[in-house]
């Protein structure tokens, strides 16, 4: 997805939650301030924890859990100087994968916010 489409989908959103009457838009606000995510705190969490923590603040548990146990036990197999190169592979691996998300920190939050406020609106709408 492209940030410009982004943009445009959020401005729809916008106008449906515009649309709201002032108790729904009271409803919606309020949870939307409370799950509403930071692409800052994205990008902070995966550039200095590569072990996952990004994951775990998007509520992608699996995938998280996934990261950090593959992190661990690619740190333990290099410095226990059993197999360092496995281990030292298993944290480029994880490096490799995570740097794109990295850079697209943006986009993913914003498509992630997209899809949260598309959520609300249905919750409050109902």
């Amino acid at each position: 997805m492209t940030e410009e489409y982004l943009r445009q989908e959020e401005e729809q959103l916008r106008e449906q939650i515009a649309k709201l009457n002032s108790e729904q838009k009271k409803r919606y606000y309020a949870l939307e301030v409370a799950q509403v995510k930071d692409p800052d705190t994205y990008a902070v969490l995966n550039w200095t924890f590569l072990a996952g923590l990004h994951h775990f603040y998007l509520g992608k548990w699996q995938r998280g859990l996934l990261n950090l146990v593959l992190m661990i036990t690619g740190g333990l197999l290099y410095f226990s100087h059993l197999l360092p190169l496995l281990g030292g592979g298993l944290v480029l691996l994880i490096f490799i994968i995570e740097l794109p998300q990295l850079f697209n920190s943006q986009k993913i939050i914003h498509r992630y916010n997209n899809q949260l406020m598309k959520r609300l609106l249905k919750d409050v709408s109902s």
